[in-house]
Parts: structure tokens; sequence; C-alpha cells
């Protein structure tokens, strides 16, 4: 607006300045031109406002265009301070990021060698699981053959053992070429009192112990063929291995005329001896009720003897062989290692059997005291047995 009035005083000026240099002429001329000026005064006043008002538009329109360039500018300014937090925000997130990629490398790095690691520990457990599983294998082959071996040894075994016990007890020992009936001949016989004593070893045909059971069922049924004779006693006994016994359920065969009594070869000598026992009396029938009760007793105690044994021995098999299946399966790999060569390095020595040496019962009863004496020592309570002959 100042603008505005500043241009007006000066167009006043030049008007006024004009009109003075003219040379003075006679009134009319002078109204005349006076009015002509006028008019071009107004007009060039009317220009001037026009080129004002004008002038002012472009004023406001600068001023505007000015105010938004200020607001442009400040926001600009507020861009700019945005743009660099951006771009430090942006630097940040990079480096995080190349951080991040790095940690990722190692982290990918530290993946592959744990894989690689665990493939590897896979591999050499899967390689020691085969050797583990191959040696099962064998071992349970191994098993197989000596228990095959075993049985096939088994009549023979009996026979020799049969025959120890009757050289170191005086007793007539009948072998199968020597038994009286041509016809049928057992493996194995002694005579007590006149009478045979008739012991047939029986073993499995093969590995499937399964029928095992069935076929002694069916060979007590063959005995009759001994029994039917008058000097064959009618308990007769028949000799299977020691480790078959857990597919046996039933030791005792009441078979019409005859009994069968199923056996192992460690029961031999118990019950040859109870046998033997009877012959001390030259008579049975000259025998006291007194006596023929102890006589009965002493047997049926060896026979339950026997047959305890046989459950204990079972028994105790069957937890040992489970006690070794959990060591097989449940210790780690290297104590199981360990464990299998001390294994390897021990040796068990039982007392050897010799033939011209006898087995007293001072001797035996001696033993058991020293035992018993080791169990107070290390507080071990003993199995009481109340039922005494």
């Amino acid at each position: 607006m100042e603008f505005i009035n500043l241009a007006l005083i000066l167009i006043g000026f030049v008007a006024l300045a004009i009109y003075l240099k003219k040379p003075k002429t006679n009134a009319a001329s002078q109204f005349e031109e006076k009015d002509s000026r006028i008019l071009v005064l107004e007009k060039e006043v009317t220009e001037k406002n026009t080129t004002i008002s004008n002038l002012q538009k472009d004023l406001q329109i600068a001023a505007a265009k000015t105010q938004n360039f200020e607001q442009i500018k400040h926001e600009k300014t507020q861009n700019d301070e945005r743009l660099k937090l951006v771009e430090l925000e942006r630097n940040s997130l990079k480096s995080e990021n190349i951080a991040y990629q790095k940690a990722e490398e190692g982290r990918q790095k530290e993946v592959s060698k744990s894989i690689e690691s665990a493939l590897t520990l896979q591999k050499s457990l899967e390689n020691e699981k085969a050797r583990l599983n191959d040696e099962r294998v064998q071992e349970k082959a191994d098993s197989f053959e000596k228990m095959k071996q075993k049985w096939s040894d088994h009549e023979r075994d009996v026979q020799t053992h049969l025959q120890l016990i009757c050289k170191n007890n005086v007793i007539t020992y009948i072998s199968q070429e020597e038994f009286p009936h041509p016809r049928n001949k057992p493996d194995s016989s002694i005579e007590i009192m006149d009478q045979l004593v008739v012991f047939d070893a029986k073993s499995p045909a093969n590995d499937d112990l399964s029928n095992f059971p069935k076929y002694i069922k069916n060979q007590t049924e063959n005995l009759k063929k001994y029994a039917k004779h008058a000097n064959v006693k009618n308990d007769l006994f028949l000799v299977i291995p020691s480790n078959t016994l857990d597919v046996i359920n039933q030791f005792h065969y009441n078979v019409g005329d005859y009994n069968v009594y199923i056996i192992t070869k460690d029961a031999l000598e118990p019950i040859v001896l109870s046998l033997k026992k009877i012959e001390e009396y030259e008579f049975a029938d000259k025998l006291s009720p007194e006596d023929r009760d102890n006589v009965c007793r002493i047997i049926g105690k060896f026979a339950h003897t026997t047959k305890r044994r046989i459950q204990v021995d079972e028994f105790f098999a069957r937890e040992f062989l489970d006690t070794l299946t959990k060591a097989g399966s449940q210790l780690p790999t290297d104590i199981l290692k360990n464990v299998i060569k001390f294994e390897s390095a021990e040796k068990l020595n039982p007392p050897m059997e010799k033939r011209n040496k006898k087995i007293l019962t001072k001797d035996l009863k001696e033993q058991v005291d020293k035992l018993e004496k080791e169990m107070e020592i290390r507080e071990i309570p003993k199995i009481s047995a109340p039922n005494k002959l």
C-alpha cells in the first residue's frame, strides 16, 4: 500500500513539473490545454490505478506465494530433519541387518557343524548298533550251537555221570547193551535190590522247545515197554537237559501201573543215593512201620529238594538272563564296552570232580557251617526251615 501512495506522489510531481515548464499563453488556450492535459492525466491516472491494482494483485499473489514458500520452506526443513532421522534409522537398521546376517551366517555354520556332528554320531550309533546286533546274533548263534552240542552230548553225559555215581557208591550200573530185555533197551539203568531202575536221557530234537513238553509226555507213555517187565521198578526217570527246565511245567506223571519223574543230571546223585538207602535192608517186608516211614520220608525229602532245586535254578536263571538283557540295553555304550572287557578277562574255575575222591558229608557240613558264619558276619538273614526230618 505504501508503494502505491509513493507512486501517486511521483505522478503528481511529474505533472506539476510539466505544467510549470509550459510557456504562458492566453487564458482560453491554457484552459483547453489544461483540460486536455487533465484528461490525459486522468486517463494516465486511471491506467496507473489499473496498473497499481494489478500490481497490488501481483503483490498479494506474491505475498501469498511468499507465505506458501515459507510454509514449504518450513515443511522442507521438517522433511529434511525427518529425512536425516530416517537415514540415521536406515543406517542403524542396515548395521543391525549386517550384524544379523553375520550372526545368521555364524549360526548357519554352527548348525551345519551340528548337523554334520549329528550325522556322524548317528552313523556311528548305527554302526555300533549294527555291531552290537551282529554280536548278539553271533552270541545267540554261538549259544544255540553250544546248546545243540550240549543236547547232542546229553545222553553220553548222563551215562558217564551215572556210571561215576555208581562207581563211587558201589552200585551196579547196567549199560544199554547189558540190559536183560533185548527188544527194549533204555540208555542207562541201575540195579537196586534185584530191581532195575531205568534212567532214560531225553533232549530236544531242534531249537523249537514249544513241542518239548508234549514230546516228554509222549515219552512217559512209551516207558511202558520197560515198566511191563517184572524186574523193572515201576518208578522210572526221564533225564532232561537243565536248560530246558523253563518250558517244562510238569515233573511227575502217574501213568497207570508206573510213575515217571522228570529230572536233570544234577538230581541223579541224590535220587540214586536215596534208592540205595533201601538196599541197606535185606528185605523190604522186614521193615518196621517206623523204618518204612523214615525211608519214605527221606525219599520224599530228596524228591522235594530236587524239584525245589530245579525251581530255584530256573528262577535265578531267568533273573540272571533278565539282568544281562537290561545291562546290554540300558548301560551307556562306553560302560558296556568296559564291562565286556572285564567280563572277557574273568574266568570261573569251579572245583573239579575227581573219580577217586569221595565227596564226604562231613566236609560238606563244614563248608555249610563256614558259610553260615560268613552270613552272620555280613548280617545276611537265613531262610528259616521249620519242617525238618
